[in-house]
């Protein structure tokens, strides 16, 4: 009888580095850096790497309108422009773009169905603030709302989780009348793009289905361990899904130049081990995170997890965990929803 090696697979393309503005804070050298980190990192023989496959392009409108696709796919004909202060497109942009959406999919894929035990989809550009009708926030197709629709085609049951220190509109908005995908997001608050208060729980079939955390400047790891703990894992654990997607946004970290969380390198690989505990079948993509001297460090903190080989880094962070008016608040906006203590 032959024996099934499990695997953790990366989705990674040179590619994706032609989406690229040398003075914005999202450009290519994130990526260079975080493969720069995996090349030395003690178990990088212990990975896979996908080459990602482009997504087909009728796939782009199950999760979004005619008019953003077709404003994608003009201004990368037309040689890259601006759609909005903060969010570029570059000449090549509608099949890069294309591509790493096509990479988060491909890994949904074969972590469901027992190609790989899990995986890390390191693309750009990134995808959670792109909504079904506009491109924003650095963000131009929704790469982790694309995975989860076309996995949910499956009859299967999604959780996205979402770690990025801005609140994922995006993704929010497209399954917020859904319920065969579960969002959970903590973020910042007030901060970038506003939204994701307490009381954003869904509508219609989707009530009770998205589940927001605003916190404090200055929360970190104790705060998010506890909204872990008496908020998303009892919630997740009744929700029973069968792929956890997590929207893995550096910026949270307590170093990054666009945050104000505080959390340390190791807590990204703790957030890993506490989602196993749910779901063991766990894909992450790349979204925000901006300071390349630690987006790499938080990135082999998950690997690590993922690989069976948990590493430390040596981190700190001053951080204050007053979220017990945010944790009650929460329990009272979905307790007729979901069963939680307290």
């Amino acid at each position: 009888m032959s024996l099934i090696v499990m695997t953790t697979q990366i989705g990674y393309s040179e590619e994706f580095g032609k989406h690229n503005n040398v003075g914005h804070p999202e450009n290519a050298e994130r990526l260079t850096v975080m493969m720069n980190e995996i090349r030395q990192s003690s178990f990088y023989n212990e990975i896979e790497f996908a080459e990602p496959e482009l997504l087909p392009e009728e796939m782009l409108f199950s999760v979004h309108s005619d008019e953003l696709i077709q404003q994608i796919k003009e201004i990368s004909s037309q040689g890259g422009s601006w759609i909005d202060m903060d969010t570029y497109v570059c000449e090549s942009d509608y099949e890069t773009a294309r591509l790493a959406a096509g990479s988060v999919v491909q890994l949904g894929k074969n972590v469901l169905e027992g190609r790989a035990e899990n995986g890390f989809a390191l693309v750009r550009p990134p995808g959670h603030h792109a909504t079904r009708h506009r491109s924003m926030g650095f963000c131009l197709f929704n790469n982790i709302a694309l995975a989860a629709n076309e996995i949910s085609t499956q009859g299967k049951k999604v959780l996205i989780f979402d770690l990025d220190v801005h609140h994922g509109n995006g993704t929010q908005n497209i399954f917020y009348d859904r319920k065969d995908v579960l969002y959970q997001s903590f973020h910042l608050s007030p901060h970038y793009p506003g939204t994701g208060d307490i009381n954003e729980i869904g509508t219609g079939e989707g009530k009770g289905y998205t589940i927001n955390a605003p916190m404090s400047y200055g929360n970190g790891n104790d705060a998010v361990s506890r909204l872990l703990d008496e908020i998303f894992l009892p919630i997740a654990q009744q929700y029973k899904p069968d792929i956890i997607l997590v929207s893995s946004g550096f910026d949270s970290h307590h170093a990054d130049l666009l945050g104000g969380l505080k959390l340390t390198a190791d807590f990204f690989g703790e957030i890993i081990s506490k989602l196993q505990e749910i779901q063991p079948k766990i894909a992450c993509t790349l979204e925000g995170g901006y300071n390349l001297n630690w987006i790499g460090k938080c990135l082999l903190s998950q690997l690590g997890q993922m690989v069976s080989h948990p590493i430390k880094v040596a981190d700190s962070a001053q951080e204050s965990t007053n979220v017990e008016l945010v944790i009650d608040a929460i329990k009272n906006e979905i307790g007729d929803h979901w069963k939680i203590e307290g």
